[in-house]
């Protein structure tokens, strides 16, 4: 075999394929955007539409493959997840970028990047480097920390719009508390009308005899659901309830479906990506914020989380730690914010490239350190040493009197 086909082979080994395809699917975007002006496309409705409803695909495909039993046993590590840690997570990453550049605008960046793209969960979940436990938890974390982003932009944005000197109301804020007391009235009603329809299929469903052609047709029935709630989801960015469906609406068709679904989404979210960097980037601003979301996720994952869920194995967590992923949702983000807030798109883009490219190296790393036989959590070691030691009371004092005796 040639150096460059064993080359080739080792990437392929390290790499996921859906990766690869994506990273291909980004080059053509670039090629595709660089000679044509995009412009127009990226701020038409069909544009924020098709984002919405790729956005969609990947909190339905993530929350259809959570463990819910699993789920419960850690919920109050995902209510802090999605509550407390992405507030930090913005904190962080904000705070970093106003430290390099001192610009208002950095505040609006921070919440861009501080969720974790459930598209990119879902579409590399068939990779096993978490457990069961591990990989139910991430899943609720990027699924379900959307919409705490867009409660942070509602009200932040208003702030880094008046502190960069423009005068009014930015036009993502324009509905204020009141259009997002709106929004959960929305997603709620979508999510009743859906498990409604659902509910009573299985109940129909149950009192016909279970032939063939039942199945199939419970079965196109349940997929046209799903394409429903997509597609409403995304004409009107409700995609908290499609991530609350996706824990109630399931069958093993719809299973199926969106297992296809979610590999396209992920290509064609990173399609999007390169025709939104064809129009320009701002590097080091991307750079820096990519590395801040990245360091943040692995301080909130590392110092935080290990407080209130108990007992995750070091793989698991050093997992959590790397799983910053950013993708489509980070873009839509991008989309929304760039209208009032120019060159948002241009940062985002190189940023969702860099934490991508670091989450790559860091499951390289994680998956060598796994193959290190001598590799020891330097904690453990640190802790035996001072069992062992002859200095440590509990090493050189017997607890009872038999053991003074013997000793």
């Amino acid at each position: 075999m040639t150096t460059a086909g064993r080359a080739l082979r080792r990437l392929s080994q390290a790499v996921p394929g859906l990766v690869l395809g994506g990273a291909a699917a980004l080059v053509t975007g670039v090629l595709v955007g660089l000679p044509v002006d995009t412009t127009g496309l990226m701020h038409s409705g069909g544009y924020v539409f098709t984002a919405g409803l790729l956005l969609a695909v990947g909190l339905y495909g993530s929350t259809y493959a959570i463990d819910v039993e699993a789920l419960r046993a850690d919920l109050t590590g995902v209510l802090v997840a999605v509550t407390l840690g992405v507030v930090l997570k913005a904190a962080l990453i904000a705070g970093t970028m106003l430290l390099f550049f001192r610009r208002p605008e950095s505040l609006v960046l921070g919440m861009a990047v501080a969720q974790i793209d459930p598209l990119s969960v879902a579409a590399l979940d068939r990779e096993g480097r978490m457990s069961p436990r591990a990989r139910s938890l991430l899943k609720a974390w990027a699924s379900f920390d959307d919409p705490m982003t867009v409660l942070l932009t509602l009200y932040l944005a208003g702030y880094a719009y008046a502190a960069a000197g423009h005068s009014g109301t930015p036009r993502v804020a324009s509905g204020g508390t009141g259009g997002y007391l709106t929004g959960l009235g929305l997603n709620a009603a979508l999510l009743a009308a859906v498990v409604a329809v659902w509910c009573a299929g299985r109940w129909a469903a149950r009192r016909v005899p279970a032939t063939v052609v039942v199945r199939r047709a419970g079965g196109a029935g349940a997929v046209l659901l799903v394409v429903a709630l997509l597609v409403l989801a995304a004409a009107q960015q409700l995609m908290l309830a499609v991530a609350l469906a996706g824990l109630v609406v399931r069958s093993r068709t719809v299973g199926r479906e969106v297992d296809r679904a979610v590999g396209g989404a992920f290509l064609a979210a990173f399609l999007a990506l390169g025709l939104l960097l064809a129009r320009g980037v701002s590097w080091v601003q991307g750079v820096v914020l990519g590395t801040a979301a990245f360091a943040a996720q692995a301080l909130v994952a590392l110092l935080v989380l290990p407080l209130f869920v108990r007992g995750l194995p070091r793989r698991d967590r050093i997992a959590l730690g790397l799983a910053q992923q950013n993708g489509i949702t980070a873009v839509l983000i991008a989309l929304t914010l760039e209208r009032d807030f120019p060159g948002t798109a241009g940062t985002v883009g190189p940023a969702v490239l860099t934490v991508n490219a670091l989450y790559g190296a860091g499951r390289v790393l994680q998956d060598r350190g796994s193959r290190l036989p001598g590799l020891v959590d330097l904690r453990e070691l640190a802790a035996a040493t001072v069992r062992h030691s002859p200095y440590h009371r509990e090493a050189v004092e017997p607890k009872t009197a038999d053991e003074r005796t013997a000793a």
